[in-house]
């Protein structure tokens, strides 16, 4: 009896030191907040918002303000307000992310704000329409550039740039999934190379205007054509060119200090970027007329072919490296909105797992990939940049709505940055203008059907999400068991503070 019972206490002290293995490298495999280190200084942030910023929307969006505006000046007026706006816009959701430390952008705002429904309604929307339009168009522009020196003189074959814009989508979710490092660091780059080729077309513009080239900036404001739709749709293609400054809101609990590096990044990246996007403008009428840069195949690379021949080429290169910039920037925070909802139950249990290898939401970021090549079949930029936009700025509005709204429903949080009520009833007053200007202006059947899109989350929600029916959770089971062996992945620990 003494030699088993020695046997025996061995065994469970045996046993006590394999669960306290388990458990000490436990923690590493389920916590997303492990790679808060990835963002320790502003530069990361800054670089996150850049990056994701400047995309190809500078590079597409020129031609759309100004075939509404229809002169170089509003041009430019315009181009420069949409920096005020989305600066203002920022400077709410600064408040917004350091008084509420969650991942995920809107979605926890609108959730503190209005409960689950509203919230619900934004990452339905989100998931289906927003994110995967915002980044089939990013592909578009990435396709496009890449093929243009391969086809001159004629639009390339609809199935290369197709074919092209899968590939990258490909490229980037894969990246995304198998390393959070690799992703930032492939961020850094991008924005790195991307402000190389912003700076070559800024200063090859102020080289032009010393030289004298300034004809096109004569009788600025001529034969413009000013109404609120046009003013609206203006405003519509040059906002989405700054789409991305609340971008580092999907990714706070994944920042180090947030209350300090959130805001900083926000005050110093985005007027960085209305700056450069209103000097590249400049640049680019210096060479062009209004019409020939909307006859423009490619704005960038008629600006290089006329100005930096014959190291042209340098131009649709770096273009391609600003997109894919973009579009990993887009990729990596749109994953965290996926996981953040699946994590509420508002998403398949799945979707909010964590990769036991790679410490990455691997399953949301797939899930994401996925939707976003439906979207990267159809080619018409201009419809998804206006419809896009249109659904955009409904939750941009919700959202710094939550902003007023909780300065008296939870005067308990602390705000480690309040700013003046002003700035967030702007904001407000620009959203509802830019929702229902074009809706008045120029009422079209499509504005109807993304409304009753958003609203067709109800019944989603109903019956998903409020009712549970038991068949839904049957079907769910063993669909969430099965990828959770092939992905090798394991829900998050719960953190305690």
């Amino acid at each position: 009896m003494g030699e088993e019972g020695l046997k025996k206490r061995k065994g469970e002290d045996k046993g006590r030191e394999d669960r306290q293995s388990i458990q000490s490298h436990e923690p590493q495999t389920m916590n997303l907040q492990k790679q808060a280190n990835l963002f320790l200084f502003p530069l990361s942030g800054i670089c996150m918002i850049v990056g994701t910023i400047i995309g190809s929307g500078i590079f597409v969006s020129p031609k759309s303000v100004l075939a509404n505006v229809e002169a170089v000046g509003p041009c430019l007026t315009i181009w420069a307000a949409c920096g005020v706006l989305a600066t203002l816009g920022a400077l709410c959701f600064a408040e917004l992310g350091t008084m509420i430390t969650k991942s995920g952008g809107e979605y926890p705002y609108l959730m503190e704000a209005f409960g689950p429904i509203p919230a619900f309604l934004f990452s339905w929307t989100s998931l289906l329409v927003t994110k995967p339009s915002s980044f089939a168009i990013i592909c578009l522009s990435f396709a496009e550039y890449a093929s243009a020196p391969f086809y001159p003189g004629c639009d390339p074959p609809q199935a290369v740039i197709k074919c092209l814009k899968i590939y990258r989508n490909v490229v980037i979710t894969i990246v995304n999934s198998l390393s959070v490092k690799l992703g930032s660091y492939l961020q850094n780059f991008l924005t790195a190379a991307k402000m190389i080729i912003v700076t070559i077309i800024i200063l090859s513009g102020i080289v032009l205007l010393a030289q004298g080239k300034t004809a096109n900036f004569k009788d600025s404001f001529k034969d413009s054509k000013i109404s609120v739709s046009s003013i609206s749709l203006a405003f519509y293609n040059g906002l989405w060119a700054y789409d991305g400054w609340n971008q580092l809101n999907y990714i706070t609990e994944e920042l180090k200090n947030p209350y300090r590096n959130l805001p900083l990044s926000i005050i110093i990246g985005i007027p960085l970027v209305t700056v450069c996007y209103v000097l590249i403008n400049i640049s680019y009428f210096t060479v062009m007329t209004s019409t020939e840069l909307l006859q423009s195949q490619a704005v960038a690379v008629t600006f290089g072919d006329r100005v930096l021949y014959p190291a042209s080429w340098i131009v649709p290169l770096f273009v391609v490296f600003s997109t894919l910039g973009s579009a990993n920037g887009t990729c990596f925070t749109a994953g965290r909105l996926v996981y953040v909802a699946g994590r509420e139950g508002h998403m398949l249990k799945v979707l909010s797992y964590i990769s036991v290898k790679h410490l990455t939401p691997a399953p949301a970021i797939i899930f994401y990939g996925a939707i976003a090549i439906i979207y990267i079949i159809p080619g018409d930029i201009d419809t998804l940049i206006n419809y896009f936009s249109f659904a955009v700025w409904i939750f941009y509005g919700l959202t710094v709505l939550a902003l007023i709204v909780m300065r008296f429903t939870r005067k308990e949080l602390k705000r480690p940055i309040r700013i003046p009520i002003i700035i967030p009833v702007i904001v407000i007053l620009v959203s509802v203008l830019l929702v229902l200007a074009p809706i008045i202006s120029a009422p079209e059947l499509a504005y109807l059907y993304c409304i009753l899109f958003i609203l067709s989350g109800l019944i989603v929600y109903a019956l998903f999400v409020h009712l549970k029916f038991s068949w839904a959770q049957k079907i769910s089971e063993p669909i969430t068991m099965h990828l959770q062996m092939l992905l090798e992945v394991v829900p998050e620990e719960e953190v305690t503070e």
